[in-house]
């Protein structure tokens, strides 16, 4: 009986440090002004790499190195990289993460989570919801939305049903 107590008030003590942990990961809010900000950029198929270069290139040349998750079969997307970044960026570990909707970036913005979670590195992850959501988000979208540091809209209508979105205007 004993025991079990012990065990029982171990498991709420870790529990509840690891609530208290997420916490003050997700409301971290205070961000050092850097003079470069590495990138993790995650690259969809089709239309999504298309939307992401887009973005890429409003970028000032602070946002480097750049680096890129792309999908062993999605040779279309390592193809308009390559021509988009004649060089590829160091392994230099990012400190930002950058996606707009493949469904593949949410466990890379995850992983960067538990980075922080861990206590490794913060990671600030930046998503920006595709401009083909006019009134609800996507999938990816509805999961990142609670875990991003930064969520970027492009259209009014979702600034309006998510107010915790930042709303640029149409940016891609």
């Amino acid at each position: 009986m004993v025991c079990v107590l012990i065990l029982a008030a171990a498991a709420g003590a870790v529990a509840a440090f690891l609530i208290l942990r997420i916490w003050v990961v997700l409301r971290s809010r205070d961000f050092t002004p850097r003079e470069s900000l590495s990138i993790l950029v995650v690259a969809g198929s089709g239309g999504h790499t298309t939307e992401i270069l887009r973005l890429l290139g409003s970028l000032s040349n602070a946002y480097s190195p750049r680096h890129y998750v792309i999908a062993d079969t999605d040779e279309m997307s390592a193809n308009k990289i390559n021509s988009f970044e004649l060089d590829r960026a160091d392994r230099d570990p990012s400190n930002m993460v950058l996606c707009n909707g493949p469904g593949t970036c949410v466990p890379i913005c995850v992983s960067a989570l538990l980075l922080g979670i861990l206590g490794i590195k913060k990671v600030i992850i930046v998503y920006v919801e595709s401009i083909c959501r006019v009134e609800t988000l996507s999938l990816s979208g509805k999961i990142l939305f609670h875990l991003s540091d930064y969520f970027i809209v492009q259209w009014p209508a979702l600034k309006e049903k998510y107010p915790k979105s930042v709303y640029l205007g149409r940016i891609v």
